[in-house]
């Protein structure tokens, strides 16, 4: 995965509540291997019934188009559990979305393909959305868990290993590799406490 220390960029409020995965990314674009899922995110949302774009919708006005952030609703990314929907942020080029929660699922999908989840609460949510409707531009910092717009900060949380994995740009192998002195020094304790599991198959238990 690529490391992210910090993101800087457009912040889109997409505020409901309550998103669920087939509005993120449609089953439709999901028939195809080579389906074009950038383009498919929130593809209700974004197109009409002909294909063509419906100028009120955030990501199809000029300061957005090139979101990096999304500021979300509670529960953002509820519903199936295609980590199809994380793939699609991702290569619209969202790298991080705020909301005050998360589903399960989607969350964790998050993680493992490079888009951070931040919690944050629902006033904060209120007032980038707000800021963002002029001056859109914000940098989410990873290292201090903050988002900066200006004078102004907000804290989200994340958990600290996975804050550190997406700063070194691990995926799931990646974390556990970055583990390999302590499960190292677990192994030695443990074949020096129960030998008896460590012992070649057929050999006498010794109770």
């Amino acid at each position: 995965m690529i490391p992210m220390a910090s993101v800087t960029g457009a912040a889109a409020p997409i505020l409901k509540t309550n998103v669920n995965t087939d509005i993120i990314i449609p089953g439709s674009y999901l028939r195809s291997q080579s389906a074009d899922l950038a383009q498919g995110l929130f593809a209700a949302w974004r197109f009409d019934d002909d294909g063509k774009e419906k100028p009120d919708f955030v990501l199809n006005q000029a300061p957005f188009r090139q979101a990096k952030i999304v500021l979300a609703g509670a529960n953002f990314g509820c519903g199936s559990s295609r980590e199809a929907a994380v793939w699609a942020l991702q290569r619209f080029g969202i790298r991080v979305v705020l909301a005050p929660s998360f589903a399960d699922i989607f969350y964790e999908n998050s993680f493992r393909n490079g888009v951070l989840p931040g919690i944050v609460d629902a006033d904060a949510i209120a007032e980038m959305a707000e800021i963002a409707a002029t001056n859109p531009e914000f940098t989410v910092d990873l290292d201090r868990k903050l988002v900066l717009h200006g004078n102004r900060s907000w804290a989200f949380d994340v958990p600290e290993s996975r804050r550190a994995a997406l700063i070194r740009g691990d995926d799931e192998i990646g974390m556990t590799l970055a583990m390999a002195n302590e499960i190292a020094d677990f192994h030695a304790r443990d074949v020096a406490g129960r030998d008896w599991a460590y012992a070649p198959m057929g050999r006498a238990s010794r109770g």
